[in-house]
Order: structure tokens, then C-alpha cells, then sequence
């Protein structure tokens, strides 16, 4: 396991650091996230059932030490808060204006991309997770949760 980790490790850092990067908008954070994701990826590497690609996982993973280290934040009130870099659903949940407006467009979305976006950010449920809750596949539970976000950051943006 640990030859075939270290030739993953090798393929696949700079699709994560960069993507990593695009969240952060800082490259020690970017650096700093993509390592998290390959302990965590090593620490769950059981959990990768290879219906999807390598990086596409490694990069859920990576988003979700991001939102980690965002909500830690919010919680350390010494810690200054990161401008936000590009104005996403996540960051938009860290101001507490934006929040209550963003909960307020939540609760108007449409079954099931309220309860799919619900589950998956609120939650913190895979999208296997949700998938088996609806008796769906995994992809349609990524295609929906997509699309609310969609639906929701459209919303907020016309706002």
C-alpha cells in the first residue's frame, strides 16, 4: 500500500495544491491542505471505492479540510478571518448576515436540492452517504448537490 500511496502521492500533489490553491487564494495554506488531504486520503484510503477518479476524491477531501479550517476559524475569535476569495456558499456561512440570508434562500429551494445541500454541508455526509439515504447513485447525489449550489449561489448573487 505505501509503494502504491508514494506513486499516487507523486500524480497527483500538484492537481491537489492547485485546486487547493484556487480555495485559499495562499500558497502555504494550499500546501498546508494539500498534506492534510494525503493523510486523510491515507487514513481512508479503504474508504475509495475507485467510482471516480483519483483526483476527483482527493479533491473532496482537500474542500473538505478547506470548510475545516474555515469553521475553526469562526470559532477562534483571536484568529483574523481570510478575505474571502472568490465569494462561495461556504465563506458566505462564515459572515452571519450573509448566513441568515443564505438559510433564508435555502429553506425557498426545491426537494430534494434543499435536503441533498442540507446533508451534505450541515451534515457533513458523504455523497455515498446521501445517495444510500435516497436510494440513488452516488453520481446523482454529486450532480444534485451541484446544482443547489448552483441554485444558491445564483440566488444569493442576484440579491
Amino acid at each position: 500500500m505505501t509503494q502504491d500511496f508514494d506513486q499516487i502521492y507523486l500524480s497527483c500533489y500538484q492537481v491537489v495544491y492547485r485546486y487547493a490553491l484556487t480555495l485559499t487564494r495562499n500558497p502555504s495554506e494550499a500546501e498546508e491542505i494539500a498534506q492534510q488531504t494525503f493523510f486523510q486520503a491515507l487514513k481512508k484510503a479503504d474508504q475509495f471505492r475507485g467510482d471516480c477518479a483519483i483526483e476527483s476524491w482527493l479533491c473532496g477531501i482537500a474542500q473538505n479540510c478547506w470548510i475545516s479550517i474555515l469553521r475553526k476559524r469562526k470559532h477562534q475569535p483571536d484568529t483574523p478571518s481570510p478575505e474571502p476569495a472568490t465569494g462561495s456558499l461556504e465563506e458566505m456561512l462564515l459572515d452571519r448576515e450573509r448566513s441568515d440570508q443564505l438559510f433564508q434562500l435555502l429553506h425557498q429551494l426545491e426537494e430534494p436540492y434543499r435536503e441533498v445541500f442540507w446533508l451534505r454541508v450541515f451534515g457533513e455526509r458523504s455523497f455515498r452517504e446521501i445517495a444510500g439515504l435516497f436510494g440513488k447513485t452516488e453520481s446523482w447525489a454529486r450532480v444534485t448537490y451541484y446544482r443547489a449550489r448552483t441554485r444558491l449561489q445564483k440566488r444569493m448573487d442576484s440579491e
